[in-house]
């Protein structure tokens, strides 16, 4: 029997050049993954079934190899190693690509979604096929947008409840590393403090921040809950997730294996919604048993008109884009 070669592209550079023009369709070849969160978390699962169905349709020649945890670096590593072909996917969120790609900062808006499902229906259709489009056709970015992943709402959670604006006032509430994050959170109320996702809990633990904002699960699984026992339905952003590929090992590929890792991702943009909603029902369940308190009655109509100030500075812009969003139904 022929030996098959095997190809870990996520080798970089040196592999690459010792390639050169290698027909891929004969070789064995593994994508590196990556994802901040852990093992069986909705993302990390989705990707992780993507690369059963990737080893079952090639016959084992393709499979994909999970480094989850943030074992390989928060969001901003993880960009730059896809982008040098050291990775081959990872999920990241829309807000560090945002700055690249400035059509994807729509999605950052606050209260730009009318709910989680008008998210969904304008990511499942032509929108959301335009914007990974960008991604892709961008080549600053380095990256292909394969799919949108669900990461829910983003509420505060801090020592304290959150129901007005004015309960933020003072507070250090750390956000992604986007300006127009930061800003949305100074119009709140508090004090945006950008920062990593993996400085945060230290940050939380020695009082660096007095809070962050993210989804129930992120909140659960990350043990932020055993600093910050206040979790206020804000809901003032609702942010899709991308699940990105390196252009520089996608060009590398074959025409008939890109193929089969699109169709792989589009049906795993709907697989990982299943796995959301249970995630976030058992996040839900789990919190109320370690002594947190769900607030809930937030005062929605504040917070919506608090943010004026950030579609003063940015809306002008994205006034077609959010015309378009606001009238999908």
């Amino acid at each position: 029997m022929k030996r098959r070669n095997i190809i870990v592209l996520g080798l970089g550079a040196a592999t690459a050049a010792a390639a050169g023009s290698r027909a891929f369709a004969q070789d064995k070849v593994v994508l590196k993954s990556t994802d901040v969160h852990p093992l069986g978390y909705p993302t990390v699962e989705a990707v992780v079934r993507m690369g059963k169905k990737l080893e079952a349709a090639s016959n084992g020649r393709m499979s994909v190899q999970m480094f989850p945890s943030g074992q390989l670096g928060g969001e901003k590593e993880m960009i730059e190693q896809a982008q040098v072909g050291a990775l081959q996917m990872a999920r990241i969120s829309t807000g560090p690509v945002g700055p690249v790609v400035d059509e994807l900062n729509v999605f950052n808006l606050p209260f730009v979604f009318r709910d989680e499902a008008h998210m969904r229906k304008v990511i499942d259709g032509e929108i959301g096929r335009e914007m990974l489009e960008k991604v892709s056709a961008n080549p600053k970015t380095g990256l292909i947008g394969l799919c949108w992943m669900d990461a829910g709402s983003r509420n505060v959670y801090t020592k304290k409840p959150i129901r007005t604006p004015e309960d933020l006032k003072g507070l250090k509430i750390r956000m992604m590393g986007n300006p127009l994050f930061v800003d949305t959170m100074n119009a709140m109320g508090g004090n945006g403090i950008s920062m990593g996702f993996g400085e945060l809990y230290n940050a939380l633990q020695t009082g660096v921040v007095d809070g962050a904002e993210n989804n129930p699960p992120t909140y659960e699984v990350q043990n932020h809950y055993q600093l910050s026992k206040y979790f206020s339905f804000t809901e003032h952003l609702i942010i899709p997730e991308i699940l990105v590929f390196s252009r520089r090992s996608w060009d590398r590929l074959s025409p008939a294996d890109q193929a089969l890792i699109r169709k792989v991702g589009a049906e795993a943009q709907l697989e990982q919604r299943e796995l959301w909603d249970a995630k976030v029902k058992e996040a839900l369940a789990k919190l109320q048993g370690l002594g947190v308190t769900l607030v809930t009655d937030v005062d929605k109509k504040a917070f919506r008109a608090s943010v004026k100030p950030v579609y003063d500075k940015y809306g002008d812009k994205y006034a077609a884009l959010m015309k378009r969003i606001d009238a999908v139904s």
